[in-house]
């Protein structure tokens, strides 16, 4: 079946032109309507019938839930700008807006109500936990029919549509860069566990470490945030370890310049530091002292598939992210690729 993208190349207009003329969104100019609908039936386009409801809906909104983060620059952060950006670009192009709400500190989201309310018209969860409740207000969205996606998290035996990043193979990429180069007592930086992907970033070192004929030692585990403050404060049990702790492997790359941040603090300066990797590949990467290597994740990508799951009910068992295979783990979870980014902070001298 042709994709609305071909039809908008072939006419001459955007897609988001396509989508309101098949829907009857919007003043269109007679010409335009007749070359969008004359290339339609030549290429056999065929809207799907939930991107039909999306756009006839009576809010036109797609409804983007964010954590509520203290003290922090969410919308700054490179992890939420690039997955924005990506659900953003989708929604632009379906001819609808997005509706970003933030969670209110320790009370679970009434998912439902902005449904009923008709503030949203389908949804995007990111900043979930594994908790109890937040799994019942999911499972309620999905018995009441609402269409929702969550990203960056997985709630094992559900199926729920998800979106997410290979975070167990980033992972164990990360630990066998540095096992190969020699180093043995890496100390490994994590977030919280109630995060699925934190969990799934330790099933990558325990699987590397194994793969390198090593074991995990448990003196080795530390615990932030994924703040760059949490990483300065782990910079006091390196440095005080520094005679022994050859390789540092954090989470994401701002706990990652936290705790270079909080060695240069103590005056160590990078000549002495361990070899660092990171996680995200964000743009202080590239930038930090010495350049940090890190473990790319396709972030403005799952924002797009995501956004294009929900838009057009796309669970199968294979997608495809410019040109990126999309591995589908369970009926509704996809997993995009990760890709280790090498830079002078992990190569041995």
């Amino acid at each position: 079946m042709a994709s609305r993208k071909e039809v908008a190349d072939l006419a001459g207009v955007s897609e988001a032109t396509v989508s309101r003329v098949h829907n009857g969104v919007g003043p269109i100019k007679e010409e335009t309507r007749r070359k969008v609908l004359e290339a339609s039936e030549q290429l056999g386009y065929v809207p799907s019938a939930l991107a039909r409801s999306f756009a006839r809906s009576k809010s036109g909104n797609l409804g983007v839930v964010l954590p509520y983060v203290p003290k922090a620059h969410l919308f700054s952060a490179y992890f939420f700008s690039e997955m924005l950006s990506g659900i953003g670009s989708k929604a632009r192009d379906n001819g609808m807006d997005l509706l970003v709400m933030f969670r209110t500190p320790g009370e679970v989201m009434n998912y439902t109500d902005l449904f009923r309310r008709q503030k949203v018209d389908a949804c995007i969860i990111l900043g979930a936990r594994d908790e109890h409740e937040e799994l019942a207000a999911m499972q309620q969205l999905q018995q009441e029919g609402h269409p929702f996606c969550v990203m960056n998290q997985h709630f094992a035996g559900q199926s729920f549509t998800e979106v997410d990043a290979d975070h167990v193979e980033g992972s164990r990429l990360a630990i066998r860069h540095l096992t190969d180069q020699g180093y043995r007592q890496i100390a490994f930086l994590n977030g919280p566990d109630s995060y699925s992907n934190s969990q799934e970033r330790m099933d990558g070192v325990r699987l590397g470490l194994k793969e390198a004929g090593m074991e995990l030692d448990p003196s080795l585990l530390l615990e932030g945030n994924y703040s760059r403050r949490s990483g300065i404060e782990a910079a006091a049990i390196v440095a005080d370890r520094l005679h022994e702790i050859d390789a540092v492997f954090a989470a994401n790359d701002r706990m990652a310049i936290g705790v270079m941040h909080g060695l240069r603090e103590r005056g160590i300066g990078p000549a002495d530091f361990p070899a660092f990797v990171g996680y995200d590949d964000s743009d202080a990467a590239e930038m930090a002292v010495p350049p940090l290597s890190s473990v790319r994740v396709p972030f403005f990508e799952m924002g797009e598939l995501a956004a294009s799951k929900l838009m057009h009910g796309s669970v199968g068992n294979a997608h495809k992210a410019n040109n990126a295979v999309v591995t589908v783990t369970e009926s509704a979870r996809a997993l995009l690729p990760t890709e280790l980014i090498i830079r002078a902070s992990s190569i041995r001298q």
